[in-house]
């Protein structure tokens, strides 16, 4: 029977039957993720072809309970044997693992998925012979080497597509699959000042549809613009100012949001969130929301990774933590309910991931915004990793540009900018109106006030 699936291409039959098979085998409890899919891509620096990638996988991951022990496998051997082989070793790694109380699939009940089309898939994104896709890349770094003599060389540009299928099947009776597709366009100028100093920039474009992307020349004037802005950057003294967070970084603060709502983080003792539901965690004017229904949304899906339906939870409402974000797992560690967050691979258990994360728009322009700050950092990038999400302590070097009078005046460089998240999520002071999605995760221009830089 399994060959004849292979033959069809039954996917979801296929899922189904080993859930049979495991369970069969000794299992109590049996969950299959099959995930398949096509990439894409292609680098050109200089007008040449520098890389050139084209591949396809698929793969089975397998999650068995033997009571209250669980342990998983993967595999890419969809034959008889090669499921076989897969099935056997899972319940023989269960049955010598530790007991945890709270492993398990979800309650029955819990299980479902949104009936409405997300417009996750669309197949033009592989419409393009590849002498255009190609050509999309070597059109973006040109406009890019185009915009000014000072643009003598690049990174290169690039041209990417991917399609993918996922189906989820258990022994509580969920079984759903759902497709997706992605593309993009992008490229990386390098600039040179008068006195030879070099600085590279860089700015993409990326949509479910071929359709929905940018012009190839569009993104490659934008990331001219961005590199010959950085151009004779000088260092600033050490001081405290208000910061503003271009789009493109503030999302790295709702980002850690997140990690500090994370059920895993919470549980552990390990986020300065933890024990903080219903207190004010942030500005007012602040409110932050996972919605994993955006129609059309990067990380939109109907199902999460455990089979619940996705939806939207609001983290943060008028600055007041309103959740924790939870799979089934660190919901029954915390007495609580999963949100529908749980994310997987293959392999292991699963864990949290957000859906569409963003910060809610406010009304203010960027012009608006930098109005009334009299000396103040724009910030454009971000360097490092120093943020403590158990005590909330934050710094980062970074470079972006002088605000002067509320205007920016002159690119700064090999700076560090630094405060405490709980306080800087308290002295958000303007909310930008300039919300867009280029991932899953996004934010207007945030205004900050009283960070420090450490400059000269």
């Amino acid at each position: 029977m399994t060959e004849a699936i292979e033959t069809t291409n039954d996917l979801q039959q296929l899922a189904a039957d080993i859930v049979i098979k495991a369970c069969k085998g000794g299992a109590t409890n049996t969950e299959v993720v099959i995930r398949e899919g096509d990439e894409f891509s292609t680098t050109v620096r200089l007008g040449e072809v520098e890389t050139l990638k084209e591949s396809g996988s698929r793969g089975i991951g397998l999650r068995v309970f033997v009571g209250q022990r669980v342990a998983s496998t993967s595999s890419s051997d969809f034959t008889p044997e090669g499921i076989e082989h897969l099935i056997s070793g899972a319940l023989a790694l269960a049955r010598v693992t530790s007991e945890d109380p709270f492993a398990g699939l979800a309650d029955a009940g819990e299980f479902g998925k949104l009936d409405t089309d997300l417009d996750l898939y669309h197949e033009d994104v592989y419409s393009l012979p590849t002498t255009e896709r190609i050509d999309f890349a070597r059109r973006c770094e040109a406009a890019a080497m185009s915009a000014d003599t000072r643009i003598q060389n690049s990174d290169g540009g690039s041209f990417d597509a991917a399609t993918g299928r996922k189906v989820l099947a258990n022994s509580r009776g969920f079984v759903g699959e759902y497709r997706s597709s992605y593309c993009s366009v992008s490229t990386s100028p390098i600039a040179m000042s008068k006195n030879g100093e070099m600085q590279r920039d860089y700015w993409y474009s990326a949509a479910r549809t071929l359709a929905k992307i940018d012009s190839p020349e569009s993104v490659g004037i934008e990331a001219a613009r961005r590199t010959l802005r950085r151009l004779d950057a000088r260092r600033v003294p050490t001081q405290r100012v208000p910061v503003v967070f271009a789009p493109e970084i503030a999302r790295t603060l709702v980002g850690a949001i997140f990690d500090a709502a994370n059920g895993d983080s919470i549980y552990r003792g390990a986020s300065f969130f933890t024990g903080k539901l219903g207190e004010q965690v942030a500005a007012d004017s602040i409110n932050v929301i996972d919605d994993g229904t955006i129609v059309g949304g990067y990380g939109s899906s109907p199902f999460d990774g455990e089979g619940l339906p996705t939806r939207c939870s609001v983290i943060v409402e008028n600055g007041v933590l309103k959740t924790y974000l939870l799979n089934t797992y660190t919901a029954r560690k915390l007495n609580m309910r999963s949100t529908g967050n749980a994310v997987r691979g293959l392999a292991g258990n699963p864990g949290i991931g957000s859906g569409n994360l963003y910060l809610e728009a406010g009304k203010l322009s960027l012009e608006e915004i930098l109005h009334d700050v009299k000396s103040g950092f724009y910030i454009t990038e971000l360097l490092g990793q120093g943020v403590n999400m158990v005590t909330g302590d934050y710094s980062r070097g970074a470079s972006g540009i002088w605000i002067e009078n509320g205007e920016l005046t002159f690119p700064v460089q090999e700076v560090t900018v630094a405060s405490n998240l709980k306080e800087m999520f308290r002295n958000i002071t303007a909310i930008g109106n300039d919300l867009v999605f280029r991932g899953s995760v996004a934010s207007p221009t945030l205004r900050i006030d009283g960070m420090t830089i450490a400059g000269e």
